[in-house]
């Protein structure tokens, strides 16, 4: 599309609406979402949970972004990201405050914004990248 700025919310009535993922049960599992997913250059995933306040990832949201996150590690370096936010309107997620993070099979803790770690994930994957060829 012409004119649209990447990341900008296209259809914001479409955005608000609720998926109910009810009448997909297995047992206890039902589907999880994550709120962002960056593929880097072929070089790199980046995964971002955001929650409101102190809320905690439920347990089975936990384990599946942890395992993806684990799994994908296995192909190319994956940072998991889980941050915080307290807006009342429009969440801009690079401001949010990464409560923890994942990579390389760890959780680690941390109080950055989620836009600096991530954009020094980034660069160390553009370094990573340029030191092999």
């Amino acid at each position: 599309m012409v004119g649209i700025e990447p990341g900008v919310i296209r259809n914001r009535e479409y955005a608000t609406r609720v998926r109910d993922f009810s009448g997909l049960r297995f047992g206890a599992i039902t589907p999880t979402d994550l709120d962002g997913l960056i593929e880097y250059k072929d070089r790199g995933y980046v995964l971002i949970e955001v929650k409101y306040g102190e809320t905690r990832l439920p347990d089975g949201q936990r384990l599946a972004l942890e395992r993806l996150c684990d799994d994908l590690q296995r192909v190319k370096p994956t940072l998991l990201v889980i941050a915080s936010h307290h807006s009342v309107g429009d969440i801009d997620v690079a401001q949010c405050v990464v409560t923890e993070y994942r990579y390389n099979g760890r959780w680690r803790q941390r109080g950055a914004r989620t836009g600096p770690l991530v954009s020094g994930f980034l660069q160390y994957l553009d370094a990573l990248y340029s030191e092999e060829c």
